[in-house]
């Protein structure tokens, strides 16, 4: 299984055997992650952030500086030649020259398909539009793999905006290489993509829904997601769905004592605070978890792992 070299663009272009793998090698990597290494000793990655990012960013420098390598790059467009004007692919052709790996968030739909065509070096999508979010949904089957020991067989609740909300587009196509059933709990307004939902249902059973309430019983995961304003083309429309869905402790007293809530972060008022508390939370070991994928991957498209 040739990963050397490899992008990173679209959980799409990845086979079930190939996630897996992914999947396995995180369980590798996760002693380096404690101790550090020296394993990429020498190696540079670029973080070219075109999008504000908190988790993402910092879990990527944070994976390459655990392998003993360094970072550069910007995290947010002003500070770069774009502000001047420069395009995606004369910045990738750019920055390559200095990195043997770039990271890349823009905020359109297909920019890091573009920056992988130009680059000669691995691209990483740390999250392109409202299309897709990669390296968060095998973060995601990671969470799910560790708390509860299987993926197959999985009753699996994605809530919220799954419209614009790429983590969700990117962790359906994934989910749909194993056998779950899935549940998309949303309101009309928000409901998943039709292009993601037509591939989805050809492979898996799912459900669309729109009360959280009646699906909390039978989850064995409740992925909650924020309802995004800044994807919005109109306030008037982000006030119609705002507070759709606010999960609180006392909503989750019929769940399955082993079912987890996730959320891809940052959340709003979706989750209440009086979940952290209660064992079903799990959305803050996620981000441990999303260091660990990302070292894997890092290491896997580097060569350091295979």
């Amino acid at each position: 299984m040739e990963f050397a070299g490899r992008d990173i663009v679209s959980i799409r272009d990845f086979s079930r055997e190939e996630i897996d793998h992914v999947l396995e090698m995180t369980d590798v990597v996760e002693p380096m992650a404690k101790k550090g290494s020296h394993t990429l000793d020498g190696k540079i990655m670029a973080t070219l952030f075109f999008e504000p990012s908190t988790r993402t960013r910092l879990s990527f420098e944070s994976a390459m500086y655990r392998y003993g390598g360094k970072c550069l790059g910007f995290a947010e467009p002003k500070i770069a030649s774009v502000e001047k004007g420069e395009n995606l692919a004369d910045t990738v052709r750019v920055v390559e020259s200095y990195a043997d790996v770039l990271v890349i968030r823009h905020p359109l739909e297909g920019a890091a398909r573009l920056a992988a065509e130009f680059a000669s070096v691995p691209v990483i999508n740390a999250g392109t539009g409202a299309e897709e979010h990669p390296t968060q949904a095998m973060l995601d089957l990671y969470t799910m793999r560790k708390e509860l020991g299987k993926i197959d067989g999985l009753n699996i609740v994605l809530a919220g905006d799954l419209r614009y909300g790429r983590t969700v587009h990117s962790l359906a196509y994934a989910l749909s290489l194993y056998d779950i059933n899935l549940h998309l709990v949303s309101p009309p307004l928000l409901k998943m993509k039709k292009e993601v939902l037509e591939e989805v249902k050809g492979r898996i059973k799912v459900h669309e829904l729109e009360d959280l309430s009646k699906v909390i019983p039978e989850a064995d995961v409740i992925y909650m997601t924020r309802i995004q304003k800044e994807r919005f083309g109109s306030l008037e429309d982000y006030e119609k769905v705002r507070g759709s869905y606010i999960l609180t402790a006392d909503d989750l007293s019929p769940a399955k004592p082993g079912m987890i809530v996730m959320h891809p972060l940052p959340r709003v008022d979706e989750i209440a605070n009086s979940v952290d508390d209660t064992p079903h939370s799990k959305y803050f070991k996620q981000v441990w978890y999303g260091l660990l994928v990302r070292m894997s991957l890092i290491g896997l498209v580097l060569g350091a792992l295979s």
